[in-house]
């Protein structure tokens, strides 16, 4: 995915491989308890806002310190994005999680694997 940089340059947005599984788990229990049309739509709404990270659309907050990386995480609908900016200047997209999970927990297992 690329998203308008300033000028000629583009941001690419990386899905990471945890967040990868967790968009993969996302689909299947929407397209399980709503159908798929219902989960396609949602997967479409969150990689849109993905892309909307670049231009500040999407209200970003620094990921706390006790998670112990830099980062920042924004809400979409029922889950948070946690994104980090790469050494090259893209964005990495590195865990989707829902909001009743146990975050702290869930971001470390997903970061460390």
């Amino acid at each position: 995915m690329l998203s308008p940089g300033t000028g000629a340059d583009y941001v690419a947005i990386r899905v990471q491989e945890a967040a990868s599984l967790r968009l993969d788990e996302i689909y299947r229990y929407t397209r399980a308890r709503w159908g798929a049309e219902h989960a396609d739509r949602y997967m479409t709404d969150l990689f849109a806002a993905f892309e909307q990270i670049e231009s500040h659309s999407v209200v970003s907050r620094p990921i706390p310190a006790e998670f112990g990386v830099e980062g920042f995480y924004f809400r979409h609908a029922h889950h948070f994005v946690y994104w980090q900016r790469l050494s090259n200047g893209d964005v990495g997209i590195v865990t989707i999680l829902h909001k009743r999970m146990h975050l702290l927990d869930r971001f470390r297992d997903d970061l460390l694997d």
